[in-house]
């Protein structure tokens, strides 16, 4: 990390089918060895499905999914006098849109269905609707938080 100057946060430009600048950055964080294009065809290929198979419009499923997985809370290490405590801190904006949609993509990774496509589409359809591994690890990040709420005295 460098310590004259800060990072700028890079423009990103919104995908061409919905105009919407999530969407792109769902499709950077799918995309695999620079190979957008096959992302791009993966996600929109997970709307078709979502559209077709639930009858409900993709972009508020997909919305609604990431709100389900966002988390307010995480916990951070923290090294006082010898003993490391798990402080839970409050999640900034854009890092709850980020893990929530880098877990979306790994839990999805992760299920039994064939392909890709039907893995991300059944994924999002789960977490809108409140279930799935994606809200189950927001739960469980939650919970940690809570469960160490004793150490909040610790954040700095």
């Amino acid at each position: 990390m460098s310590r004259r100057h800060s990072s700028s946060k890079r423009p990103i430009t919104p995908d061409a089918k919905y105009k919407d600048k999530m969407v792109a950055k769902f499709t950077n964080i799918l995309m695999e060895g620079g190979k957008k294009s096959t992302a791009e065809g993966i996600l929109y290929g997970a709307f078709d499905i979502i559209e077709e198979r639930y009858k409900q419009p993709a972009i508020d499923t997909f919305r609604k999914a990431l709100d389900q997985v966002k988390p307010k809370v995480e916990v951070k290490s923290r090294r006082v006098g010898g003993a490391t405590y798990q402080v839970p801190v409050e999640v900034r904006n854009d890092r709850r849109t980020s893990l929530a949609m880098r877990w979306l993509v790994s839990y999805s990774r992760a299920r039994g269905e064939k392909s890709m496509v039907e893995r991300l589409a059944a994924e999002l359809m789960a977490a809108s609707q409140g279930n799935g591994n994606a809200v189950k690890k927001r739960d469980d990040t939650h919970k940690m938080a809570d469960a160490n709420k004793a150490f909040a005295h610790y954040r700095w």
